[in-house]
């Protein structure tokens, strides 16, 4: 399905130091019908400067907004409701796609399915050797699948909703298992590399840890014995 228009949507805030990768990862991709959505939450440093100079080279095919938002699902959430694809990857201003990513996507893609596609994503740290995440969504009750490689299908966030903006770190794996929970939704993992995730991003560990212990819980992964337990575990982890 060679004609289907992906949009690509990336949340920043004074992301000076990695945006140009994350805007290249786009720009060069092999898969050519796509529109990029830049986000920005009103960035002070050359966030916007760099932004600016690759707005010719995408021939009327990017487009951004600097604005103070309510957050990084905020940021999300906006980016959605501007997009006009068919298919909604959202891309964070840490992160880069690998050069064929979003055509190993599209193969995958089927216009009358509500679909999540996902796949490989290549973790790298300042003080680790990068790995590979392969997290499944079989598995969803459990872990995360890596959100940085997904596609949503638009059908999707118009009958199922967006991103929980309540949520500062989790609701990303919210609206995974909300879409879980439908029946409705087919998962589908492209068994390649689509993202390079930096470590450093938004998320905290202890915060992460609790949201992601009361979204299990929630869904059906904890049971309220496990869930008061992991809190009370990971609060004497993190007792001074």
């Amino acid at each position: 399905m060679q004609n289907v228009k992906v949009s690509i949507v990336t949340p920043c805030l004074n992301s000076e130091k990695t945006i140009r990768d994350t805007i290249e990862s786009v720009l060069y991709q092999t898969y050519r019908h796509i529109e990029y959505i830049i986000i920005d939450g009103g960035s002070t440093d050359y966030t916007l400067e760099i932004i600016k100079e690759y707005v010719p080279m995408f021939q009327g095919k990017l487009r951004y907004i600097s604005e103070a938002d309510k957050g990084i699902y905020n940021a999300m959430n906006k980016g959605i409701c501007m997009s006009t694809g068919r298919l909604i990857g959202i891309l964070n201003s840490d992160d880069y796609y690998e050069k064929n990513a979003v055509e190993n996507i599209v193969d995958k893609y089927k216009d009358d399915e509500y679909q999540v596609l996902y796949g490989y994503m290549r973790v790298i740290s300042n003080d680790k050797r990068p790995y590979i995440c392969k997290d499944s969504h079989q598995s969803i009750l459990n872990t995360m699948i890596p959100h940085p490689t997904c596609f949503l299908s638009r059908k999707i966030y118009r009958e199922f909703g967006l991103y929980l903006e309540g949520l500062k770190i989790a609701a990303d794996y919210e609206l995974m298992l909300r879409l879980n929970k439908t029946g409705k939704v087919h998962f589908q993992c492209i068994q390649e590399i689509i993202t390079n995730f930096r470590c450093g991003g938004a998320s905290t560990a202890r915060r992460t840890k609790y949201e992601v212990s009361l979204l299990r819980y929630l869904y059906g992964g904890l049971s309220g014995a496990e869930f008061v337990k992991k809190i009370v575990m990971d609060t004497l982890q993190y007792k001074v």
